[in-house]
């Protein structure tokens, strides 16, 4: 705050000093460069901050402050991000504190339900227009979405990709999964400790590729829990043989098999990229929509979209300067600096067409599979599904459980889970 009041000084004596100068030096100030003086003087005062939370990439959050403040230049409104460690506990803390919490906070939207029910956000259309998010990718305000009500404006998104070394793949990657299995059979060889392709096979995330393409789910919009749902099921058993394939599959094994060389491919995200890029590999990227299984679906992976909500005193006591921001975080430009110097993929569909944005592989890839991936759920109930979900996938992968008798399990787990959060 006291920096901010500093600014807010040095601001002022800058704004009546550029006056003075332009007035001629010789004393006497005319009456209407003392009124214009004052004017400004009067903007300077009513100049108003948004603060922001956040617990994300700090280099990230700068390129959307300094784009968003480039916009809002001629407005009086300055937008602050602020670095929340554990952002969930903080917003249940100070979410209703207009003095102590933020205005706005940016997180991802499986968090979404959770701040809702708390009764701390406010929907959008208590301050801006449909218009003003028109133009996102329809995933990623579907993310946004919670009783009907949008909720979240959404900024950029991740996904998983199918993530291969150049150097090591030989020929095409296949557009089936069966044509990969067949590669991976004929390319693997466990006892050397080498791999074709690894994946967290055991880690629901992982594996929401193929139970959303086989038609299956881990919970659906009623928070009604889907581990014992026949298609689920069929997945699972279907990435069982990949998983035979695919090392002991958590994320430390994996990672470190794909950055020495030992794995020609690895399913992961973005957040793989900078130690890709350490160990030296050129990396090729497909999209996991670009894969059909054999019922002649594509591969559909959750996807996690960053996006912005609006807690409910800011839109009451700061409406209009809430609004601006809205405004300015939903502009293209703002995704094609992100795209530019961040390589995330923006949620707004006109940054793509920039062709620094279009043509970067990540980024493209990232918005084809955007037409098949789905939103991780953002019902609050979600965060206790991970857990039955993933000792599912240990039964069945690693411990050799069947399948049938390990589904009623963790269903049956899960739904206790649900019931005792009400």
């Amino acid at each position: 705050m006291k920096k901010r009041i500093a600014m807010l000084l040095c601001a002022a004596m800058a704004a009546s000093l550029f006056t003075g100068c332009s007035s001629g030096g010789n004393g006497a100030e005319p009456k209407e460069d003392a009124a214009e003086n004052e004017g400004s003087e009067e903007q300077t005062a009513e100049a108003e901050e948004i603060s922001i939370w956040h617990d994300g990439d700090e280099a990230i959050m700068d390129v959307i402050e300094s784009q968003v403040n480039e916009k809002l230049g001629g407005d009086g409104i300055t937008v602050k991000f602020e670095k929340k460690s554990g952002l969930t506990d903080q917003i249940k803390l100070y979410g209703n504190d207009g003095e102590n919490g933020p205005d706005m906070y940016m997180y991802a939207h499986d968090s979404l339900g959770t701040f809702v029910e708390m009764g701390v956000l406010s929907p959008l259309s208590d301050i801006v227009g449909e218009e003003v998010y028109a133009d996102m990718l329809p995933m990623t305000q579907e993310a946004g979405l919670y009783k009907g009500e949008q909720y979240l404006l959404p900024v950029y998104f991740e996904t998983l990709l199918f993530m291969y070394n150049k150097d090591l793949w030989e020929g095409e990657v296949p557009s089936t999964t069966e044509d990969l299995y067949t590669y991976m059979e004929a390319h693997t060889d466990t006892a050397a400790g080498t791999y074709a392709l690894v994946n967290q096979h055991s880690t629901a995330y992982n594996v929401s590729p193929f139970i959303h393409g086989f038609g299956g789910y881990i919970i659906d919009e009623d928070a009604a829990p889907g581990l014992a749902d026949e298609k689920t099921k069929e997945a699972i058993e279907y990435n069982k043989k990949f998983a035979a394939l695919q090392a002991d599959g958590d994320y430390n094994t994996v990672t470190t098999l794909f950055n020495e060389g030992k794995a020609a491919a690895i399913i992961g995200g973005p957040w793989l990229v900078p130690g890709i890029k350490d160990a030296g590999i050129d990396l090729g990227i497909q999209s996991l929509s670009d894969f059909t299984l054999p019922g002649g679906e594509s591969l559909a992976p959750y996807s996690g979209i960053q996006g912005i909500g609006v807690m409910k005193h800011a839109a009451e006591e700061k409406k209009d300067a809430a609004a601006k921001v809205l405004a300015a975080l939903a502009a293209p430009e703002v995704g094609i600096a992100l795209a530019e110097k961040a390589s995330c993929a923006p949620a707004n569909q006109k940054a793509y067409d920039e062709d620094s944005v279009s043509s970067d592989e990540m980024i493209a890839a990232m918005k084809r599979t955007a037409e098949t991936a789905k939103p991780m759920p953002n019902i609050p109930e979600m965060s206790v599904m991970w857990g039955p979900a993933e000792s599912l996938l240990a039964a069945v992968n690693k411990s050799g459980e069947d399948l049938d008798a390990a589904a009623e399990k963790y269903q049956a787990e899960a739904e206790t889970a649900i019931a005792d959060m009400q």
